[in-house]
């Protein structure tokens, strides 16, 4: 009864060790997703978090929806660190892109949007509001993360 212990114990060895020996393949095991998400890391005074959100509501939000209805974004969406110390982020904002090209320079769009942009937030408006928030947050970082699928037919 032990030498078949010891047997199974040994195969078992042997399969994990050639499983992990195996190289993951793209293609094979897994595939690049479409599209891109855009994460920006801001680090609000925990007091006025309410304040920014709203600010975001007011001012990003509107902005996405043009973006949006480019087709330049799938989504968007704000996530707030509710355990965040000191000035680590404790806001993220999350841009789904439908693809890297979406992030491409297109004059005429670009031009179309900056009017649309002007057009909901007048450069006086635009500037007093930059100002105000820039007293109480601060940029931390920007990445740009590729979904996986494992979804993958050999």
């Amino acid at each position: 009864m032990q030498s078949r212990l010891k047997l199974g114990l040994a195969a078992l060895a042997m399969v994990m060790a050639a499983a992990s020996a195996a190289k993951a393949e793209q293609w094979v095991d897994y595939a690049p997703g479409k599209g891109v998400y855009v994460k920006t890391y801001v680090h609000v005074e925990p007091n006025k978090i309410d304040d920014y959100l709203v600010g975001l509501k007011k001012t990003w939000a509107p902005g996405e929806e043009i973006m949006k209805k480019a087709g330049l974004l799938l989504s968007y969406s704000v996530q707030v660190n509710v355990n965040a110390q000191t000035t680590e982020p404790n806001v993220v904002m999350i841009e789904q892109y439908a693809n890297f090209a979406a992030m491409d320079p297109n004059k005429a769009l670009d031009l179309k949007l900056k009017a649309e942009f002007d057009k909901a937030f007048p450069k006086p408006q635009a500037d007093a509001i930059q100002a105000e928030r820039g007293k109480w947050r601060t940029f931390v970082k920007q990445e740009m993360w590729a979904p996986v699928d494992f979804n993958v037919q050999p």
